[in-house]
């Protein structure tokens, strides 16, 4: 792994940096990550590291903004693809999410490091509330409530979402059990809450 020796541009050595930092964190956990353990498994000077993200939790909200990125890259890659049909778009939108949860464990494992720190907590309010949009945005075709009333129903989603991945991640459900879980769920909040309500 060692390619300090090898001339890159900045950005192509910052993408090999958190290139090697997953590494570390998929095969050691984050308490092994450093900048000292980074640069060595890197191959370059401590400076270098340091240049690039400063401090640890610079490092660790590097890796976590990379993996969020994935994450909505797929999402949107799958919206793009997916039908346009309700329970299509819940599906495809389900399973990304889960496919990212099981490809990246470590995304948990990073924000967990860094729970206390106030800009990661920012952060996640962040990207949480851009994948809410993205969420709401591809259902509000389909869904009757208002936006603000949709947007709330999508957040309640993913929260379910969140606690669904850690099951999965245990062993405890499957993705295709999570992925159906999830739709249904998704979908029974497109209808305004009269439609849903028992009948006496």
């Amino acid at each position: 792994m060692t390619t300090g020796s090898t001339r890159l541009s900045k950005p192509a050595r910052r993408e090999q940096l958190l290139d090697t930092a997953l590494v570390i964190v998929r095969a050691h956990g984050t308490d092994n990550l450093t900048l000292l353990s980074l640069a060595e498994a890197a191959g370059v000077s401590r400076p270098i590291v340091y240049d690039h993200f400063g401090t640890r939790p610079g490092l660790l909200i590097a890796l976590y903004r990379r993996l969020d990125d994935r994450h909505r890259t797929a999402s949107e890659k799958a919206l793009r693809d997916a039908p346009a049909d309700p329970r299509e778009i819940a599906r495809v939108l389900s399973a990304a999410y889960f496919t990212c949860a099981t490809d990246m464990p470590e995304w948990t494992a990073i924000s967990a490091a860094l729970k206390g720190n106030q800009e990661m907590e920012a952060i996640e309010r962040e990207l949480l509330d851009a994948y809410t949009d993205l969420m709401t945005t591809a259902l509000r075709p389909y869904s009757g409530l208002t936006q603000e009333a949709l947007r709330l129903r999508c957040v309640g989603a993913l929260g379910a979402a969140e606690s669904m991945a850690a099951e999965l991640n245990r062993g405890r459900t499957t993705a295709t059990e999570a992925i159906a879980a999830l739709t249904d769920l998704t979908v029974a909040g497109l209808a305004p809450e009269t439609e849903g309500a028992i009948r006496t």
